[in-house]
């Protein structure tokens, strides 16, 4: 949720309620501001109002990445948007061309992108297994087409696809 806190908005990346010992109840909340980007930690008392700004989702595709930034296209109105490495952040480990993803916008700025929990992607660089190396479950470093390096099982060759969970960033299966 997006909330009005000093003037600015700030989305709640994480909102927890404590009640130590012998004080009053107490919502402790990680914020990020929209306007300038930073994080912090902020402390509201549980009688204490706040005003919740509305936020909207749009499905949208990844269509290119234009220096440090890349560029998201609405698959509706094909209008595009801008976001800044920051606001992607690890997401940009599973971007390839027209990917799926959720974008949040608060006040018609982008504050926030979700992935799909699994995404397809190519094998660039995979080394041989080893001959007779066949102990349980062996595990091979393998690089993707978006650059990242992930562990995967021994027969999974260069240029094959497979299915990768962007949660835990683990090899699934293959596609």
């Amino acid at each position: 949720m997006a909330i009005l806190y000093n003037g600015d908005v700030a989305v709640v990346l994480d909102a927890q309620h404590r009640t130590p010992g012998n004080l009053r109840a107490f919502v402790q909340v990680i914020a990020r501001s929209v306007r300038t980007g930073k994080s912090s930690d902020i402390r509201f008392s549980s009688t204490e109002k706040v005003e919740v700004v509305p936020m909207m989702t749009r499905k949208m595709e990844f269509s290119y990445k234009d220096g440090q930034d890349f560029v998201f296209t609405d698959t509706e109105t094909y209008d595009s948007v801008t976001l800044t490495p920051e606001i992607v952040g690890d997401a940009a480990n599973y971007l390839v061309e027209n990917a799926s993803v959720t974008v949040t916008f608060v006040e018609e700025k982008a504050v926030s992108i979700e992935l799909p929990s699994s995404v397809v992607l190519t094998v660039t660089d995979a080394p041989d297994g080893i001959r007779g190396d066949s102990a349980n479950n062996v595990q091979k470093p393998v690089t993707l087409e978006t650059g990242i390096t992930l562990q995967v099982p021994l027969f999974i060759k260069t240029g094959e696809k497979i299915r990768i969970d962007t949660r835990t960033c683990k090899y699934m299966e293959r596609a």
